[in-house]
């Protein structure tokens, strides 16, 4: 049986050496060879087992790594930002790490529990709208909640053509003013959960992301991140660990 070819920009993602986007970019400045020929199209049908170089050296693919960083506030979700704003790669520098990506992302102004890996194919097991992967959030906001207001929150709202429902919320605990949240989504639109307290005319003081199916945050130090353990990759994206499929 014949290997099966994808497109060359999804084959050296797979391999866990860049984005698809920037592999693109590398096949059409021409530092992409397969087979001894110089590539420019992305989209060029090609099987695993060929051999594809960048700038002339064979590339294989990378160890599969799977980490979790505790996201400060006022980081950005990028690999570069255009404004220059500071980047969550900043906490990843001089780790001696290969290529990661987020999977999923969390805005500037929140904070938490965001996951890296160069496994494609366990990130989009976890990002996939089908999984419905329970994502838990911690949310300080400006008002003291009744009943009826949080029943109305998981109801949600339509908001510019989107139906924004949250699977579940609670009151954790409150001051005077204000109180802390137990946000659930099995679903995440672009702020999600900003938008639908924002329908309330409620303010959000803090948004932290404590777990990710059964991943917890725990005790990770903010800004700190950690390499996850075989069992917590397998519980979030299936299957055996990455590094050891073949």
């Amino acid at each position: 049986m014949r290997p099966p070819r994808h497109g060359l920009a999804r084959v050296i993602s797979k391999l866990g050496i860049a984005s698809r986007t920037q592999a693109a970019a590398w096949i059409q400045a021409g530092r992409v060879g397969v087979g001894g020929h110089v590539v420019r199209d992305p989209e060029r049908p090609t099987a695993a087992g060929e051999r594809i170089t960048v700038d002339g050296v064979a590339v294989e693919a990378r160890e599969r790594v799977h980490l979790m960083l505790n996201k400060p506030r006022g980081l950005v979700t990028t690999a570069a930002d255009e404004r220059g704003r500071e980047t969550v790669y900043s906490l990843l520098d001089g780790a001696g790490l290969p290529w990661l990506a987020p999977v999923g992302r969390l805005d500037k102004a929140s904070e938490g529990l965001l996951l890296f890996t160069n496994d494609s194919v366990w990130a989009a097991a976890i990002t996939a709208p089908e999984t419905h992967l329970d994502k838990t959030y911690h949310v300080q906001i400006d008002r003291l909640p009744d009943e009826a207001l949080l029943a109305a929150l998981q109801a949600g709202v339509d908001d510019r053509g989107e139906r924004l429902a949250l699977k579940s919320v609670r009151e954790l605990r409150r001051g005077g003013r204000n109180a802390w949240l137990e946000v659930v989504l099995d679903e995440g639109r672009n702020r999600h959960i900003r938008r639908v307290l924002s329908a309330f005319d409620i303010g959000v003081m803090r948004l932290v992301r404590v777990g990710i199916g059964a991943l917890a945050l725990g005790d990770l130090a903010k800004g700190h991140w950690r390499r996850l353990a075989p069992d917590e990759v397998r519980s979030l994206g299936g299957g055996a660990p990455a590094a050891s499929r073949s």
